[in-house]
């Protein structure tokens, strides 16, 4: 439970004051807030819980800087809020206008609320009207969420810009952490120092995108996955945002996050507000401690939903997913087949993707038009109806695949209501991409249709699944109905239309894909069941995709899929051992035609399943780890089950080592005064052996890779000791189990 006390006293020089004290002792985390006088809080505190809490009330005493040579009577401490009557002369954080004008505002705090969980601070700059409420909440699950409502007070309309909240991180948090990427590289980490001035990244295409950086994270220098107090924030929004580190002379580094805003996107009236999305703050020893934190925020999220409508929570069914198996080319003898096929090597979930609809027979045409094709699935025997009757009659679910939010030129959806798509005015429309263009959700027209479309085709056809794809950056997206930018009511409708549907269909599931990887953020995943990590799904490329995905995602949620070979994004063949290594943590599923697969692959492919099946619900509830090893060639990823009784970990060797054979590697988030039994994963057994196989280089026996393996204690396996990996050759991976004695 979380514990807040407010305590009250008087600095130095005669300042009255009051301190905030918030404490998550289960989750092994706090935060403390200066309040000077009437002034907006700053954060003095974030880190482990204190000893005495009573002492937070001398921070700000501790923690304000003197004035100095050359600048203004008050040195640049950041608020919650900074702006210019403070002394913050760094980028603008608040920027609101009246009628066009610019308002420089200071605020007056009225009241500060506590109660079990969350701080509330209102505040109001009387004389220009706008009212300020800050609401700061210590989750369960340790991670600090803030956000603020702005209140228009007077006549005259107010325009919001922007509304950027942050975080001081101690002075010795001078590296960052973000990533980059683009479509079939997504998450690519990049580091630099956090010098004086801004580094932002922004994502100004309806959505986080490829290039989004889930989180932006500080630390000292050299902070890795279990080493360094990090501190890490994340807008939990699918819109516009941007995250930003800044460092004034004045001040250490500031971290935080807005959502962006258009001209005219967001107009006050008097009486009206605007609210933020959160942005979320995540403390801990390394990144798999931040990211434990997201995780379990996420799987409460998802628990409560499911509580609260009686749903029945289940272990993630393997997928199958007809795409790169089929693409276009799909009818009811080959699906069947493939359903077949499926049902064989322990596939609970058939996945039929792009084509099924309207013109649809490449992606030139017929997208909204949300009707099933009578040319390539007649009414009959062979109806898309009677393909999902058989794949029910199997014992699997049914998915299909929409994209709701876009529309073909070349559709009927679009040639009878071409006032239905965002674009910038009414005889020009936004560039296209994939030849589409984005539907405005924020008619309320355009949504019913879309809407009751997929209502429909759920009940008629008995979906059980849908994977949602949006694979055109939103540009230019003003709605024809307002003549206003509408990418921020356009994310709310998103977010309606998947929480409609789902209270409509309890049990319902909803897969978000955009492109692969480019919608992934807290907002979404509240309401998503699982995302797509990537359009590729080459191993070699997921070994880094996949990881730093999960710095924010559970593995549950990561749709990880055992594809061909040579794979279709990159042509790099890879041995079938390590595309189910690298599928094998996560929400696993199947892109490959089984119907041209040799039965022996199609053998292994159902063990590597049947094993997955055994695991799969501590990976729903475990610590996902990551090593920090030092060779650049390997990874070492695993997941520690909640009592850490049990792990699972994958060695894999992206490319040839310095080291020869590779290095030992340490195994992360173990017990330290526990005995474990650590062996090779039976599916793994025969890969670490001498003799022909496809993955092992070795010319000697390894010691400890026996149906037996050896016993060692936890701090041995996390520190000095570790295990050594079998010598693989590149681009192979093994899976090593352990289990307390």
């Amino acid at each position: 439970m979380t514990h807040m006390q407010l305590f009250h006293g008087t600095t130095s020089d005669g300042t009255k004051t009051q301190a905030l004290y918030a404490e998550r002792p289960d989750a092994n985390v706090a935060f403390a807030l200066a309040f000077p006088e009437n002034e907006l809080p700053r954060f003095v505190y974030w880190g482990r819980p204190l000893s005495a809490p009573e002492t937070v009330i001398d921070m700000m005493d501790a923690s304000r800087p003197q004035r100095v040579s050359g600048a203004l009577d008050y040195t640049a401490w950041p608020s919650i809020l900074p702006t210019q009557s403070e002394s913050w002369i760094g980028e603008p954080r608040l920027d609101i206008r009246r009628d066009g004008t610019t308002l420089f505002c200071k605020f007056i705090v009225s009241d500060i609320n506590v109660d079990d969980h969350t701080v509330t601070v209102t505040a109001a700059d009387k004389e220009q009207g706008v009212q300020l409420m800050w609401a700061c909440t210590l989750d369960v699950s340790g991670l600090v969420m803030q956000k603020a409502t702005i209140t228009n007070l007077a006549d005259g309309t107010l325009e919001v810009g922007k509304v950027e909240l942050g975080m001081p991180v101690p002075a010795y948090a001078t590296e960052i952490l973000t990533t980059t990427g683009h479509h079939l590289r997504e998450r690519s980490p990049q580091r630099q120092p956090l010098t004086v001035g801004r580094f932002q990244k922004a994502s100004l295409v309806g959505r986080p995108g490829f290039d989004a950086s889930l989180l932006l994270t500080a630390g000292a220098p050299g902070f890795g996955f279990n080493n360094g107090d990090v501190y890490s924030v994340h807008v939990a929004w699918s819109g516009n945002t941007l995250l930003s580190a800044e460092r004034l002379p004045y001040t250490s580094g500031l971290i935080g996050g807005a959502e962006v805003l258009f001209g005219g996107e967001i107009a006050l009236e008097n009486g009206d507000s605007y609210t933020t999305p959160e942005i979320v703050g995540s403390f801990g020893a390394g990144l798999n401690e931040v990211a434990s934190r997201f995780h379990a925020f996420l799987r409460n999220t998802h628990r409560e939903w499911c509580a609260e409508r009686g749903i029945e929570r289940k272990p993630r069914p393997v997928i199958l997913n007809t795409w790169e198996a089929v693409y276009f080319q799909h009818d009811y003898k080959t699906l069947t087949a493939l359903a077949d096929k499926a049902a064989e090597v322990g596939v609970e979930r058939f996945v039929v993707d792009d084509g099924w609809f309207g013109s649809r027979r490449d992606d030139t045409s017929g997208l909204g038009d949300w009707e099933i094709s009578q040319d390539m699935w007649p009414e009959g025997e062979e109806s898309l109806k009677a393909l999902a009757d058989y794949v029910h009659g199997r014992g699997m679910e049914f998915g299909l695949w929409f994209e709701p939010e876009m529309v073909n030129p070349d559709s009927e959806m679009f040639r009878n209501h071409p006032d239905w798509v965002l674009k910038p005015t009414e005889n020009r429309l936004p560039m296209q991409g994939r030849t589409q263009q984005v539907v405005d959700l924020t008619n309320p027209d355009a949504y019913a249709y879309v809407y009751n479309a997929m209502d429909s085709l759920v009940n008629s056809l008995g979906i059980d699944y849908i994977k949602w794809d949006h694979n055109k950056f939103v540009t230019e997206s003003v709605s024809p109905r307002t003549g206003k930018p509408a990418t921020h009511a356009q994310t709310l409708a998103v977010y309606k239309i998947f929480t409609d549907l789902k209270n409509a269909h309890p049990g319902l599931e909803i897969e978000s894909c955009s492109s692969g990887g480019g919608r992934i953020d807290l907002g979404i995943l509240q309401v998503a069941d699982r995302v797509w990590a990537s359009d590729c799904v080459d191993p070699v490329e997921r070994a880094d995709i996949q990881r730093y995905t999960s710095l924010l995602v559970p593995p549950e949620m990561i749709g990880e899929h055992v594809g061909d070979s040579p794979a279709h994004s990159t042509q790099r063949a890879t041995s079938l051992e390590m595309r189910m290594a690298m599928a094998f943590f996560g929400h696993m599923g199947v892109e490959w035609n089984l119907l041209k697969q040799p039965q022996e692959d199609l053998e292994m492919l159902r063990q590597w399943i049947e094993e997955f099946k055994l695991h799969r619900e501590e990976f729903s509830a475990g610590s996902v780890v990551h090593g920090d090893d030092q060779d650049p060639a390997v990874r070492l990823d695993g997941v520690v089950s909640a009592d850490k009784k049990h792990a699972i970990y994958r060695f894999t060797q992206l490319t040839t080592s310095q080291t020869y054979p590779a290095g030992t590697v340490r195994l992360p988030g173990l017990d330290p005064q526990a005995v474990y039994r650590v062996k090779p994963m039976g599916v793994s057994y025969e890969s670490g052996l001498l003799g022909e196989n496809r993955i092992n280089n070795a010319q000697s026996a390894l010691g400890w890779w026996t149906p037996d393996g050896v016993a060692l204690p936890g701090e041995a396996l996390g520190t000095y000791t570790g295990v050594r990996p079998p010598s693989l050759h590149p681009a192979q991976a093994v899976l090593i189990q352990v289990d307390m004695q």
